[in-house]
């Protein structure tokens, strides 16, 4: 029985001193490097791959076998990939950690800050105490900026900004914020894109709302160049929640998204649309606006796909290919493809004037418009990364302009004055103040104790 006790008590000093070493690891610096070393990897990777293709799509550039690693390691959406929310997870505990066991010593410290050194209260007692003999305590003490000294016996004592030895520590804990407010968001944002023109209503994806182009206005400079780009838009509530349909407006600009029903939206870009007009044996047959980049199935015959590939408002043609002398529509050209069954008959550019005869169908383009294209985002977590942001600004603040320093004056049985002083931050700094302090109070004798 004594053995087995024996044995009992040695695997639990074996399997304490085990997780003691994984929890030094975890909150050590060395877990920090090494984790945000791989963080700035993944996201090069993330950066030098393009995010969102297919397989098709990666092996006509990569290659089939570099195709096939990227799909196998999420490397298309790297930033919500299960291994990148791991490594900020692991990197959120080692803040975490780190803040941790640091936390009893930084308490501790805090409070030594508010009173003079324990033992004696001399030069002596520990390394870098600063000490002059001064004549006017008063005048000491409020050359150093320090609030009125409080009286403890024989000894008059002084602090100020001790918060400031909190800096590091906050603004750790606000980079874990920040990294834990990135890292949820990620994880659990939803991101539609809607376009068209104004007239237009489009669905936001799965959200139960849909959302109508009231009005779209391109604002240009004397050079043509856009300076704003600014759509007018109505969100409506198509699902009917609580029984009823509800619709909000808003005008979103670039820089300047509007939050309607929990969802951000942001003016994100623009392009060309048109009116296609489908006519056979000179009856309508289609009428609809598109915009570059779509395609139009006739509907009696689905096999046969018009695309709209691009458009150019002031069209000129050169050995490179149809190109646009300027911005507005002075001499449009509507370059368009045609397919039949998934196979390519024909690829031109027709003028305003210019008719498109495929068989007994007569395709003809106009009314060119620019499109606006929304895009629309919800990140229950933006307001975790904003606060991470305050917090970790409020750390630096603390870090670097509030430098915690201390002073006492003790009076001597000769009557004479000595005052000590102190700052475990910016030391430099605050001997420089000292000694100016000390020549206020009617220094006498300087003296700068350091001991090993």
């Amino acid at each position: 029985m004594l053995h087995a006790a024996e044995h009992g008590h040695t695997f639990y000093r074996e399997t304490f001193g085990i997780m003691k070493k994984i929890w030094k690891f975890l909150s050590s610096m060395q877990f920090a490097i090494i984790l945000l070393l791989v963080l700035a990897a993944t996201c090069a990777a993330g950066s030098f791959i393009s995010q969102g293709q297919t397989y098709d799509w990666y092996a006509q550039v990569y290659g089939e076998r570099w195709a096939a690693a990227i799909i196998a390691l999420h490397l298309d959406d790297a930033y919500h990939s299960w291994w990148f929310l791991l490594i900020n997870a692991f990197l959120c505990l080692n803040l975490l950690f780190c803040n941790l066991v640091r936390l009893p010593q930084l308490i501790r410290r805090y409070q030594a800050a508010g009173k003079v050194p324990e033992g004696e209260v001399g030069a002596g007692a520990q390394a870098g105490i600063l000490h002059a003999e001064i004549q006017d305590p008063g005048r000491f003490f409020a050359a150093l900026h320090m609030p009125a000294p409080k009286d403890e016996g024989a000894v008059l004592f002084a602090q100020k900004n001790r918060i400031g030895l909190w800096g590091a520590w906050v603004c750790h804990l606000g980079i874990l914020l920040l990294i834990l407010g990135f890292s949820l968001g990620q994880a659990t944002k939803k991101e539609y894109v809607v376009y068209g023109v104004p007239g237009q209503t489009k669905t936001i994806g799965d959200t139960g709302l849909a959302l109508t182009i009231d009005d779209f206005l391109v604002d240009l400079r004397e050079d043509e160049t856009v300076s704003q780009y600014t759509a007018k838009i109505t969100v409506y509530d198509v699902s009917g929640t609580n029984g009823r349909k509800t619709s909000r407006s808003a005008e979103i600009s670039v820089n300047h998204p509007a939050d309607l029903f929990g969802l951000r939206f942001y003016q994100n870009s623009t392009g060309w649309a048109a009116r296609m007009h489908i006519t056979k044996d000179g009856n309508d047959l289609q009428d609809a606006v598109i915009c570059a980049g779509e395609y139009l199935p006739v509907e009696e015959l689905p096999e046969l796909v018009i695309y709209f590939n691009a458009f150019y408002p002031d069209l000129i043609m050169t050995d490179s290919g149809p190109q646009t002398v300027s911005s507005q529509p002075v001499n449009p050209g509507y370059l368009y493809s045609v397919y039949y069954q998934g196979k390519i008959l024909g690829m031109n550019v027709l003028h305003a004037d210019e008719e498109l005869k495929v068989d007994d169908y007569v395709i003809t383009f106009s009314e060119p418009q620019n499109y606006t294209l929304i895009q629309v985002k919800k990140d229950s977590f933006t307001w975790l990364a904003f606060l991470g942001g305050i917090v970790t600004m409020l750390g630096l603040v603390l870090a670097f302009y509030l430098l915690p320093a201390r002073a006492w004056v003790i009076c001597g049985e000769d009557g004479r004055y000595t005052a000590y002083g102190e700052s475990r931050k910016g030391g430099a700094i605050f001997r420089d103040q000292f000694f100016e302090a000390a020549k206020a109070g009617g220094m006498m004798e300087v003296g700068d104790e350091r001991h090993e």
